[in-house]
């Protein structure tokens, strides 16, 4: 039988998918965030649940996020781990909280079934995101985009991420080229896809990203689609209508003076992943860089907006 340590680490709200994104760079056995602020979102919002006893908003608030390796490499890989998350929390100014571990051994894989019960359908708006391993069946005027059950990238649940296929969901036409930059599962140009896009292009720097969304785009059956080993940046002949971007604020930043030579005139970009304390920087970064404001939004502590080239 085969046997993991599970690496349990605790972190904040804000640390939940910092600190997952760290594990996932040594494992693909799983990486699950236990976060109870999640919990308390679905409820308030009638998304889940019917009823959600009152102490959860009470309750501790600590984010504990779970990987797990193979009992063979799992010293190494977790020493690497504990290395990674020291540097972030010792350059991050985010309340990441304490990082302490916790390591235990698990014999089988029973725990791989367990993961997967930690994800069901997830609705934004007419897109409903789907584990390939559920059987769903899409009510009238639905679409549905099937995610593998064992990537390291979005699944469609977090605030950035539904934000992002919101605003997708809004400014897509048929005619559209659309550029997914830093794409992860795909999630979001496959999304384009879906809404009606004429063409997806999605790039990242991580082979595995690349991997991951090619992968996504067979499950979906997109063909409209193609997904390239680069920073977009590198190469401006590739040119859409819309750019979604769902990266740090501090990358978006970078982003700003540049981006531009891969929009069309009076293109959209729809930029995510930026911290509600962030948004109006990453907003006059790209008022600077001769975008126009068109609208944000914000849910819990991220926001995402719209932004438009030239003055139309």
């Amino acid at each position: 039988m085969s046997k993991f340590i599970e690496l349990t680490v605790s972190t904040t709200h804000i640390g939940g998918e910092l600190v997952s994104d760290v594990l996932w760079n040594y494992t693909d056995a799983g990486v699950v965030i236990n976060d109870i602020e999640d919990v308390i979102a679905l409820s308030r919002d009638g998304r889940a649940w019917d009823y959600a006893d009152e102490s959860i908003f009470s309750a501790d608030k600590t984010v504990l996020v779970k990987a797990y390796f193979p009992i063979e490499t799992a010293k190494e890989q977790i020493g690497q781990v504990e290395r990674d998350l020291a540097n972030m929390k010792s350059a991050s100014p985010l309340d990441l909280g304490t990082f302490e571990t916790v390591k235990r051994e698990i014999d089988g894989d029973l725990w791989r079934e367990q993961w997967k019960e930690h994800f069901k359908p997830i609705p934004i708006g007419k897109i409903v995101i789907v584990p390939e391993w559920i059987k769903y069946e899409p009510k009238k005027d639905e679409t549905v985009i099937l995610l593998d059950s064992n990537m390291a990238f979005g699944t469609g649940e977090h605030e950035t991420t539904s934000m992002c296929v919101e605003f997708l969901s809004k400014y897509v036409n048929e005619k559209d080229t659309v550029l997914d930059v830093g794409c992860g599962s795909g999630i979001l140009g496959i999304a384009a896809s879906k809404l009606g896009a004429k063409e997806v292009i999605m790039t990242d720097i991580d082979e595995c990203a690349v991997t991951a969304t090619e992968h996504n785009m067979i499950l979906n059956g997109v063909t409209n689609g193609k997904v390239m080993l680069k920073n977009l940046l590198d190469d401006n002949t590739v040119k859409g209508q819309v750019i979604v971007c769902n990266i740090m604020a501090e990358v978006l930043i970078a982003f700003a003076p540049y981006i531009a030579n891969n929009l069309t005139d009076n293109g959209v970009i729809i930029l995510s992943g930026i911290l509600v304390d962030r948004l109006s920087t990453v907003k006059d970064a790209y008022i600077s860089a001769g975008f126009s404001f068109v609208e944000d939004k914000i849910k819990g502590e991220w926001s995402a907006l719209v932004m438009r080239r030239g003055d139309k």
